[in-house]
């Protein structure tokens, strides 16, 4: 199964958006289900259903961080790269949808700020674009990865 069919998969069967990509990846991540699933549990609905940045962008954020990300403050040039690594992904996120910002994304669908999650019922993931977003994000990490020779 591709990383975004697992990670629409995922999506289908309840994690939130960031959670769907960054599980999509635990093949290469390492990320035991359970550590990933908390990590980004936080960033759901745009972080907390504030409808800031879509889940899946920075779900992909992390994927990037924890595979091709730098880990020594002092190294300014590892940072560079790795931001903009990051800020290809989001345009190319941005540019295969039109935002990255989950209140844009989610406009017309009904979907509210805040308070408790909907519950996922037949009707939600019928008006959602979420479970596509989840695969998008997915797709364009691959790319990525494959440009940039991460693939043997």
């Amino acid at each position: 199964m591709t990383h975004s069919e697992l990670a629409k998969n995922y999506f289908n069967s309840g994690y939130n958006c960031s959670q769907s990509v960054l599980l999509a990846f635990s093949d290469l991540t390492g990320l035991e289900e359970e550590t990933a699933a908390r990590l980004a549990s936080s960033f759901g609905g745009g972080l907390a259903r504030m409808r800031e940045v879509c889940g899946a962008v920075s779900g992909g954020a992390m994927v990037l961080g924890l595979l091709c990300g730098y880990s020594d403050p002092e190294d300014h040039a590892a940072k560079k790269a790795h931001y903009a690594l990051v800020r290809d992904f989001a345009e190319r996120f941005r540019s295969a949808n039109g935002s990255i910002i989950c209140r844009s994304l989610l406009a017309g669908t009904g979907a509210t700020d805040g308070g408790a999650p909907e519950q996922r019922t037949e009707e939600y993931y019928r008006k959602r674009p979420c479970a596509e977003l989840c695969a998008c994000a997915a797709d364009i990490l691959d790319e990525i990865f494959t440009e940039n020779h991460f693939y043997s």
